[in-house]
């Protein structure tokens, strides 16, 4: 039985991510937390979601207003859970990531995301030459493991099953950062990790990119944010990211997929008016 199920295989239609038609939100998520329509009239002023925030992501600033850096956000919940008044709901919003930090810091003011002036930001010079060199081809990377907790490495690998398939991009994971285009690096970056992470980065040769996987990497998380050895050139939030989060980055950074955070989101909220 099992060899004719095998045989069969062969001729069923694949069942991998199409990333093309992929949709960024996932009802079946707990996604990042966004604003209801009930935080319209306003929010009261009991500061429970900036207090039990595990990451202190969420900072109430004046009535009606929240500023959340949802590269601190670990998508736990918590401040949802909390919210005495269901100001907060999980959004199933899971495309965190950007390849600018600033992206992240999202400003609401009575439940509708103010605009950014200084949003989108452009390619940095090392961002247009790695997209240049890698675009095509695809890259491979270098993971190093920095002081995290491993969910990042168990999504990782299942980045390479039969659904994700990492390969069909041409993104390979390697054994050493002297073969490698980028290192992609989780955990906040600890003191006994910050040398070698900044040494497997030495060995590489130019143009190559530096990639924060998972909330720990982009902000510390939990816990203080450790040294880098530049600024990564892409940052992927979530605790741990899914593994099509990552494949979706690694896609934007390589100029195949286009995205943009705060635009995204500003879209999402809007629909959901």
């Amino acid at each position: 039985m099992r060899a004719l199920l095998e045989i069969l295989n062969f001729f069923r239609k694949k069942k991998g991510m199409d990333f093309d038609s992929a949709v960024f939100v996932h009802p079946n998520q707990r996604g990042i937390p966004t604003p209801t329509k009930a935080m319209l009239s306003g929010c009261g002023s009991c500061k429970l979601c900036e207090i039990e925030c595990p990451t202190k992501a969420i900072e109430r600033k004046g009535e009606g207003e929240l500023l959340i850096d949802y590269g601190k956000c670990l998508q736990c919940g918590q401040c949802v859970t909390i919210c005495p008044d269901v100001k907060l709901a999980n959004s199933g919003f899971t495309y965190v990531i950007a390849l600018h930090r600033e992206e992240f810091y999202t400003h609401y003011k009575n439940g509708v995301l103010e605009k950014s002036p200084n949003l989108p930001l452009t390619l940095s010079e090392n961002q247009k030459r790695f997209r240049n060199l890698t675009q095509k081809r695809g890259f491979l990377y270098r993971e190093v493991a920095a002081g995290g907790n491993n969910t990042v490495e168990s999504e990782l690998n299942a980045s390479f099953n039969s659904v994700f398939d990492s390969e069909r991009e041409g993104i390979r994971c390697v054994a050493s950062p002297k073969h490698a285009d980028a290192i992609v690096f989780s955990g906040p970056v600890s003191q006994n990790m910050a040398a070698p992470l900044e040494t497997a980065w030495d060995v590489m040769s130019e143009p190559k990119a530096l990639i924060a996987c998972g909330t720990e990497a982009v902000s510390g998380g939990l816990f203080p944010k450790g040294k880098l050895p530049q600024d990564p050139d892409l940052y992927i939030s979530g605790d741990p990211p899914r593994p099509d989060v990552i494949l979706q980055g690694f896609r934007l950074l390589l100029g195949r997929f286009s995205f943009q955070f705060q635009e995204a989101l500003h879209k999402f909220l809007e629909s959901e008016k």
